[in-house]
């Protein structure tokens, strides 16, 4: 019974729905749509650090030998929390997204409908594209096609999610209007920062790693990995490569806008932030 209770399945989507009633109650004058994302935003930061938290626990058991070394959590966080997670966010992501523009007035969403739902699809298609591929690709070589080895490799892939509470974090800031304090500018830093060292960085790392195990230098790992490792791995990194160019995009604007309001102090600027 307290494993069902514990269960991903359960613990998420009750979170949610948790924030979504306490939120209302605090942030009297918060619209449906502010209360969503920012639950959304909770219960995205509360995965990610149970995420990271195991990341770092299967590293650090099994960097005697990052190929044989076994560690539970490797596998039955997948289970209990990796797959319901990503189930439930990508519903999450549709509420956010149904009530974002139900908000604004838009008549195809005064009620749910196959073509909110595919107006959905369409606009975060990469997003949705890169959960339903951890589904299809992490769950099935996770649990059926490792041949029990490389739980340190899972475990690296664990803490990609490091970026995610500060990514939220600046959401929030933005949704409680305090997007020009130092606070939100420091969380900016640490977004990027994170997002390079854990979802870009790490993945070199990861060749490196194997490649001191065999002996062979990283230039040399591609060609010692099976070819789907190789196309995983790829598949992963390419739509992080585009996530952290937007990053860098905006905080190239960001930092633009704050120089000119430090050089123009007297100037009202407007921000309408909250969608970007």
């Amino acid at each position: 019974m307290l494993q069902v209770l514990a269960c991903g399945a359960v613990v998420f989507p009750g979170l949610f729905f948790a924030f979504r009633r306490i939120l209302p109650c605090v942030f009297k004058h918060w619209s449906d749509a502010d209360v969503v994302l920012v639950s959304e935003r909770l219960v995205s930061s509360i995965h990610a650090i149970m995420a990271t938290t195991a990341g770092v626990i299967i590293v650090s058991s099994c960097r005697g030998n990052v190929i044989s070394e076994r560690h539970w959590l490797a596998t039955y966080f997948v289970i209990w929390y990796g797959v319901p997670y990503m189930t439930y966010d990508i519903f999450a992501m549709y509420l956010s997204h149904y009530y974002r523009f139900r908000v604004k007035g838009h008549e195809d969403y005064k009620q749910h409908s196959l073509r909110t739902v595919n107006s959905f699809v369409r606009r975060e298609f990469l997003l949705v594209l890169h959960h339903i591929a951890l589904l299809t690709i992490l769950l099935p070589v996770t649990l059926f096609f490792r041949r029990e080895q490389g739980d340190f490799f899972i475990g690296c892939l664990f803490l990609t999610e490091l970026s995610t509470p500060f990514v939220s974090l600046g959401k929030i800031l933005i949704q409680l209007s305090l997007q020009d304090c130092w606070l939100h500018k420091a969380n900016g830093g640490m977004v990027l920062l994170t997002f390079f060292m854990c979802r870009i960085a790490l993945f070199p790392y990861m060749y490196w790693v194997y490649g001191q195990h065999y002996g062979i230098p990283l230039y040399s790992v591609p060609f010692h990995l099976p070819l789907t490792a190789n196309l995983g791995n790829s598949c992963i990194l390419a739509p992080q490569l585009y996530w952290f160019i937007l990053l860098c995009r905006k905080g190239f604007r960001l930092y633009k806008r704050s120089r000119m309001q430090d050089s123009s102090p007297a100037a009202t600027i407007t921000d309408n932030s909250k969608d970007d």
